[in-house]
């Protein structure tokens, strides 16, 4: 005599992944082929709470109802290929964004309608093939470290755009007032070099690489443009407002007044990088002190200095530059507060 059991095998990572996305707001799902009775043993095995799996083949035919039962439920069994695809597209229509894993050739229908179909080293060819992220060593706890990839990916690419928009903004109002007003442009061509450089270019370099944990929120352009704009605006009327009073106030050299600028536009482009790079960790304070420190070398070391043109203004006219850079800075300080509220996201 001979007893045969059979079981399912569940990952040992499997549990502690879903417990991540439930942490993270992700409603989960379990939609199989298999028995609903199985099907309910396995998600009670992972975590996803008592109840019974609901039977698809009572699943309804009407859209609007297919759309109410798949949301309000969780666990499906007896779902046939054509059925993962229809409630694919039901999630869809709610307005949610779908994941979905899969391995056999009775997920490739839904997989091609999921926002994201991720497939199993052990998939079929078909699987692979339509899925958009195949898990080429199978282990099902590398979709927290994707999600966190996606998170840096799209939160930096944000942060860095809205400080090359700024610049994009400040440089445009600065040369069409100063074009209108036959003011010769206040930088040199190479002053303009090192300060993209150093408040712009390299941290923004580094600062793209930094881990974000910040979750995606719709709105990316508006977000960017509601804080360039203004805080654009603000750096050019900063530089203005230096070289009004150097003109007219304290009338000097050339040299004097584009150093002045400099300064000016040097202290209110690093806090607008300062501001997009919240919340600070180590490395970013550590990456924005080397800006900084960039900065005071361009008025210290002697070469540095003769070559691109810069020397301390007067006195009178270096204290009107950096009380007009602060108050530069304080206003973008409460345009960056202000948006983000508008935005409905705590402030920095």
């Amino acid at each position: 005599m001979v007893l045969l059991t059979f079981r399912e095998d569940i990952r040992k990572e499997a549990p502690g992944t879903l417990a991540y996305f439930r942490q993270q707001g992700v409603a989960l799902k379990i939609i199989s082929g298999d028995d609903p009775r199985t099907v309910a043993v396995l998600a009670r095995a992972v975590g996803l709470g008592p109840g019974g799996a609901y039977d698809a083949r009572k699943l309804p035919a009407d859209p609007l109802l297919l759309e109410e039962t798949v949301e309000k439920h969780h666990v499906f069994g007896s779902v046939t290929p054509s059925q993962k695809r229809d409630m694919v597209q039901a999630l869809k229509r709610r307005g949610h964004t779908v994941a979905m894993t899969g391995d056999g050739v009775n997920d490739v229908l839904a997989l091609k309608e999921a926002d994201l179909g991720i497939a199993m080293d052990t998939a079929s060819p078909a699987t692979k093939a339509v899925a958009r992220l195949v898990l080429l060593d199978g282990r099902f706890d590398r979709l927290p470290a994707v999600v966190a990839e996606g998170r840096r990916a799209i939160s930096n690419i944000e942060r860095v755009s809205m400080v090359f928009l700024s610049k994009t903004v400040y440089i445009t109002v600065i040369s069409l007032t100063f074009a209108l007003l036959l003011w010769p442009f206040p930088y040199l061509p190479r002053q303009m070099s090192v300060l993209d450089g150093l408040t712009i270019g390299l941290p923004a370099f580094f600062l793209a690489l930094q881990p974000s944990a910040q979750r995606y929120e719709p709105g990316f352009l508006k977000r960017s443009l509601a804080f360039s704009v203004p805080a654009g605006v603000c750096g050019a009327l900063c530089v203005l407002a230096v070289s009004l009073y150097a003109r007219s106030a304290a009338p000097g050299s050339a040299e004097a007044t584009q150093s002045a600028a400099v300064i000016t536009l040097a202290l209110v482009a690093s806090w607008i990088l300062v501001t997009a790079s919240r919340p600070l960790t180590w490395m970013k304070t550590l990456i924005l002190a080397g800006m900084y420190a960039g900065l005071a070398l361009l008025f210290t070391v002697p070469p540095a200095k003769e070559f691109f043109r810069l020397d301390w203004p007067p006195p009178d006219l270096l204290a009107v530059s950096v009380t007009v850079a602060v108050g530069g800075s304080l206003i973008i300080e409460a345009i960056r507060y202000f948006q983000r509220r508008l935005a409905g996201r705590s402030a920095d």
